[in-house]
């Protein structure tokens, strides 16, 4: 596992999350730790690495 960091597409702090990179292609919702807020996150892996990160806000 690593840990990313990106912005909170919300409220545009730093936030992180820990990324299983065991799992090649990951699709799921997340909480904002700041303001609480739903965003989904699409990322890729390559066993060790990080290709892409992705997360974006949910329409409500």
């Amino acid at each position: 596992m690593i840990e990313h960091s990106f912005t909170c597409p919300y409220c545009w702090e730093n936030i992180s999350v820990l990324v299983d990179t065991s799992i090649p292609n990951q699709n799921y919702i997340e909480d904002c730790e700041v303001c609480c807020n739903p965003f989904q996150i699409y990322l890729k892996t390559n066993n060790t690495e990080l290709i892409h990160f992705q997360a974006v806000s949910i329409e409500q």
